[in-house]
């Protein structure tokens, strides 16, 4: 049995012509990624994402996860026959890891929570535990899984780094406090900016091969639906979502790419993967019933009522909220985050299909 297990663990991915080994994975992130930190971290007293119907689907309970069910770094996980990552705060001081740890933290920003404290917005932040503090947790990791050069050369040269979903929180609190197309536009440099410069640090410790993804189509989540919902009819595209936040969200990911393609020209040994979220999303909201997804993409499973299902009075898991009965029907889980099924169908997109740049 040991040489089986041994081999499971050993999978080749199927993403590429060329068949690639990741035997370890390394995520960083936000609420897109976030398999149990800040669950673990103690922000909040009493987070809703800690209870039923989060986690009902797949895991049959709560697991921090922002879902119903299973995240996109999850099924990458599954592609390559490893085991889901556990989060960085459940780890037993000084454990040793084979298989990678996640850092993701839902919440969390790409820019440090000073700059949005000095923005006169810090105290709606959810965490304190940003891109820079994640970065702080894999170094202090890396003593842990290798000492000289060589051997993280070695280690990290079959591991693949995930950074991110990043970068949405960095424009979801200053849109959700009256913050405009413009002054947000003015951020997009520096979050961008933060993002690469992350992941020039993670090339400086080892990582060779990386995976950045782009912003999701903000403009058909339901809570931008809900708090930005305007008679305009032409502010609606044809599937029904806002014009201006999808806009904005290909405007983040044509500069992220602009600024990947930069860091290509510094690291030539690296594979800097860019991930079309926005692309392996856009079936989601634009054809959802051709996947099968019979109550669209734009209503809420989880929610308190509102023509999206989504009240930020009575959000999923609060008094007053209700989860559908069947979220396997729905794109969108509670509003702001997706179901299992649909953050598979995206996985399925960077996996198998041409959501990545160059392929996985």
């Amino acid at each position: 049995m040991r040489p089986l297990l041994f081999l499971a663990y050993l999978l080749v991915c199927k993403v590429s012509a060329t068949p690639l080994r990741y035997d370890s994975i390394f995520s960083f992130g936000d609420s897109l990624a976030d398999t149990g930190n800040f669950l673990l971290s103690g922000a909040l007293a009493f987070p809703v994402i800690g209870k039923f119907p989060y986690g009902e689907t797949f895991f049959n309970r709560p697991t921090g996860r922002c879902s119903n069910g299973r995240l996109v770094v999850d099924f990458i996980a599954e592609a390559c026959g490893l085991p889901y990552l556990p989060p960085y705060l459940a780890l037993a001081k000084g454990e040793k890891l084979q298989h990678g740890v996640n850092f993701a933290v839902a919440g969390a920003t790409a820019l440090d929570a000073k700059f949005f404290y000095d923005q006169k917005i810090g105290q709606i932040l959810w965490t304190n535990d940003s891109l820079s503090v994640q970065l702080g947790w894999f170094k202090k990791l890396k003593q842990t899984l290798c000492t000289t050069k060589q051997e993280c050369d070695n280690y990290f040269k079959r591991s693949l780094f995930l950074m991110g979903e990043i970068g949405g929180n960095d424009y979801n609190y200053p849109f959700f406090v009256g913050g405009t197309i413009s002054q947000l536009k003015a951020m997009v440099p520096l979050v961008v900016q933060t993002i690469v410069a992350a992941t020039s640090a993670v090339i400086e410790e080892g990582a060779v091969n990386l995976m950045v993804p782009g912003n999701l189509p903000i403009g058909c989540s339901a809570v931008y639906l809900t708090l930005f919902q305007t008679p305009n009819k032409s502010a609606y595209d044809g599937n029904g979502c806002l014009k201006i936040y999808n806009a904005f969200s290909k405007y983040h990911n044509s500069q992220l790419k602009l600024a990947l393609e930069k860091l290509r020209q510094k690291y030539t040994h690296a594979k800097i993967i860019y991930a079309d979220y926005y692309g392996a999303a856009k079936p989601l909201f634009h054809a959802p019933k051709h996947l099968g997804f019979a109550n669209g993409g734009l209503i809420a499973c989880c929610g308190g009522g509102g023509p999206y299902n989504f009240n930020n009075s009575a959000r999923c898991g609060h008094i007053g909220s209700k989860a559908c009965v069947d979220p396997s029907t729905y794109a969108n889980w509670d509003g702001v985050h997706l179901t299992d099924r649909a953050y598979e169908h995206i996985a399925k997109g960077l996996i198998d299909g041409p959501f990545t740049s160059p392929s996985l």
